[in-house]
């Protein structure tokens, strides 16, 4: 398991989040203290919380944006309606 400080979690938070996601462990230190610990989420711990899988949520996004009408024809239409707006 890597420990760090931190000060480098702040610094290197996507590289630490990388390794993350490949299984290991990091151990979060302050002042020399461990204070916390980042690990992989596991699905079991997901549930409880109301959480869902990212495949699985992502499902339900892509099936509700197909079901429902765009209110703006082009994306230059929304960026005139939100400068107006403004």
């Amino acid at each position: 398991m890597k420990s760090i400080s931190a000060k480098e979690l702040k610094n290197q938070t996507g590289a630490v989040l990388r390794r993350v996601e490949h299984g290991e462990k990091v151990l979060i230190t302050k002042r020399g203290t461990p204070c916390a610990l980042v690990s992989p989420v596991e699905e079991k711990h997901l549930k409880p919380a109301g959480l869902r899988v990212y495949g699985e949520a992502w499902q339900d996004i892509e099936k509700t944006l197909k079901a429902g009408k765009p209110r703006f024809k082009t994306w230059q239409e929304a960026i005139r309606w939100t400068r107006w707006r403004g």
